[in-house]
């Protein structure tokens, strides 16, 4: 059923384009009611504007707080045109029809992410009357349109121009949907921002705010169909607020998942930092003073993994490094024996002009490569309040995030050899790695750079195995790295036979004492970290 726009209720926060669609509006015969600074921005501009309270009879009182919540509003608004009671109340008490509502709520999200924000501003900023007046037009789509940001506006115009000014039912019921989904995220951020002032990590209920982005050409697998919705309060520097540049294919759920995997690494790192990615798990990870070197460190970890993988840059591409990139394969990869390279996305925080026509020119593959900007890496940004979702069958787990990273006032050394300060660099990369592959997880590191890594193995033995056998000659004289305590002394053992000279692990193992006699007699240095890294 289509209904024709006779009156219209315009009260937003955000006044860009509302002049224009009231100016539209209204040279369509549409009478527009208003409240406080929204009625002053259209009657400047010349609209004809009837105040609220012309029509409530009703003053605006206690500094704003009450102007629309009043029976000649929502009884305007949730009245059933075609219910004969309705009818009646709605006659006998004056009560208009208001057939469009035009709101935005007071700025929540952006009021409290302001530095000094305090709480008696915050509530201040929590709208009342706006999600009223939304929800009693969405849910009174059969007969009311309900707008509620500026982009339907056009839309709107359109249809209404289209329709000899009226709206259809299939667009009512569309921003009606939008309309309480809109809601749900105002209060899911208000929602939070209270349970973090009163540091409640886990209150009975949890609401996340997230808004879609774009659909994704589909999940995991071709299919599964796949979406990707941002964090609507996030402020930290990350993949999900990454800008994506031009050219290159879509970016895939896949995609995605690996970026962030590669990005949260390389962000642990304030030294020039390079980390290459696949399906999860880093297959390469460097430091250098030089990120040229750091990124030909991390390719050179593993030529063979590397191919169509991930690469994650703590510091901007100029045209140098973008060369380096294109020609990996040419340069370092072909005498490691790799059959070929390609990178699905590079992430940084910034990219030189020249560097990105560069990528897209000098290899072919550079035209299909995703290249996401993040902006300047800052951890002291690093949000410790956003949760850590995991989804199984019928619910979500909630964890805090895992943030702790090399602590260096916290290691203790349990073992008569020492690690030389030069060793304690390298257990740093391993140990920092080592929380960033799935458990269990052995990873070595030679000379600042990731040489092996076991990740997700059954036991620890096993993935020591693969570990070593990945490093080859590199494992001599090489840092290990264990995500978890060793609850036996078999991978010291091993460690010793590949030649590894010094380890770093949690401890707290009822072993202990058996594990550190064994390093020991064979001649390794130990470091206990204090905490466990597991990656589920």
């Amino acid at each position: 059923m289509d209904v024709k726009i006779k009156r219209a209720l315009i009260s937003v926060s955000d006044k860009n384009g509302v002049v224009e669609f009231a100016k539209e509006l209204t040279s369509m015969g549409v009478a527009i009611i208003s409240t406080g600074g929204t009625a002053k921005v259209l009657a400047d501009a010349g609209i004809d504007v009837m105040s609220v309270d012309s029509v409530t009879g009703f003053p605006e009182m206690m500094n704003g707080r009450v102007k629309t919540l009043h029976p000649k509003i929502h009884g305007g608004l949730l009245g059933l045109r075609d219910n004969a009671e309705h009818a009646a109340a709605m006659k006998e008490h004056q009560i208009e029809p208001i057939d469009l509502v035009c709101v935005n709520l007071y700025p929540f999200e952006q009021t409290v992410a302001k530095p000094g924000c305090m709480l008696e501003e915050a509530i201040e900023n929590i709208d009342i009357g706006g999600p009223s007046m939304v929800r009693s037009a969405a849910k009174n789509n059969k007969f009311v349109t309900i707008v509620t940001n500026a982009a339907q506006y056009d839309t709107v115009l359109a249809e209404m121009k289209d329709k000899n000014g009226a709206t259809s039912q299939p667009l009512r019921t569309k921003f009606a949907r939008a309309a309480f989904s809109l809601t749900a995220s105002y209060d899911a951020a208000i929602s939070k921002y209270l349970n973090a002032q009163a540091q409640d990590l886990f209150p009975d209920r949890v609401s996340l705010a997230v808004v879609k982005e774009n659909e994704l050409r589909y999940g995991e697998n071709p299919h599964q169909k796949g979406a990707f919705y941002k964090l609507t309060d996030c402020k930290e520097v990350s993949v999900g607020g990454a800008k994506l540049l031009d050219g290159g294919t879509p970016i895939s759920f896949n995609n995605l998942m690996d970026t962030n995997a590669a990005f949260e690494l390389v962000k642990e790192f304030d030294t020039p930092a390079a980390v290459v990615v696949k399906h999860m798990n880093p297959c390469g990870c460097a430091m250098d003073g030089d990120i040229c070197k750091a990124y030909e460190k991390a390719y050179l970890g593993d030529v063979v993994s590397a191919f169509g993988g991930i690469i994650a840059l703590n510091r901007t591409v100029d045209n140098e490094l973008a060369t380096v990139i294109m020609e990996s394969y040419a340069r370092f990869g072909k005498a490691q024996g790799a059959a070929g390279f390609f990178a699905e996305v590079i992430i940084a925080p910034s990219y030189d002009a020249d560097a990105v026509e560069t990528i897209r020119t000098l290899k072919g593959w550079g035209q299909r490569v995703r290249l996401l900007e993040t902006g300047p890496i800052d951890r002291a940004k690093m949000d410790a309040a956003e949760y850590d979702v995991r989804c199984i069958v019928g619910g979500l787990l909630l964890q805090q995030r895992d943030l702790v990273a090399w602590e260096l006032e916290q290691l203790s050394f349990p073992t008569k050899l020492k690690p030389t300060d030069e060793q304690l660099e390298d257990l740093k990369l391993a140990w920092i790695t080592a929380k960033h592959v799935k458990s269990n997880t052995i990873t070595l590191v030679n000379g600042k750079k990731l040489v092996g890594v076991g990740a997700g193995q059954m036991n620890r033995v096993e993935s020591g195995l693969i570990s070593f056998k990945m490093a080859g000659e590199m494992a001599k004289g090489a840092a290990m790295g264990s995500d978890a305590f060793f609850p036996f002394p078999d991978n010291v053992e091993n460690a010793a036979k590949a030649g590894v000279a010094c380890i770093v692990q949690p401890g707290g193992s009822k072993k202990d004492g058996e594990v550190v006699a064994k390093a020991d007699e064979l001649g390794i240095a130990m470091v206990f970290t204090g905490k466990r890294h597991f990656k589920h």
